[in-house]
């Protein structure tokens, strides 16, 4: 598994229309449409995004962090060769990705950009 970065960060909270007027207004992140997200998504300069759901909007956890990488399926059956308990792979128009339990318990995203590595 070759991990290129942290391509992706979210977070689930009742106050999703503030916090994307924060994102957006306060802090002039651009907005991002891609079908297939239900989700607030902005884009940082370095190419990441950030994203605001309601809660539940992410699954079980109310943060989320995305590590890039350059093939989402060697990547899953690496964590499934090393034990790790990993979601089936989603997808929108901009990348495929796919959802795991760490050491920590917490989830984390791995994320292929469709169109290759940023």
């Amino acid at each position: 598994m070759r991990i290129l970065g942290l391509v992706f960060a979210g977070t689930s909270t009742p106050h999703r229309s503030r916090m994307a007027a924060f994102l957006g207004d306060t802090l002039g992140l651009p907005r991002l449409q891609v079908e297939g997200v239900e989700a607030d998504l902005f884009e940082l300069p370095d190419g990441s995004t950030f994203a605001v759901a309601s809660p539940g909007g992410m699954g079980d956890t109310p943060r989320s962090v995305g590590f890039l990488v350059d093939d989402l399926d060697a990547a899953a059956a690496d964590l499934r060769e090393a034990g790790v308990d990993v979601g089936p792979i989603g997808e929108n128009e901009r990348e495929r990705y796919l959802h795991f339990r760490a050491p920590d318990r917490q989830l984390y995203e791995l994320t292929e950009r469709k169109s290759g590595p940023a």
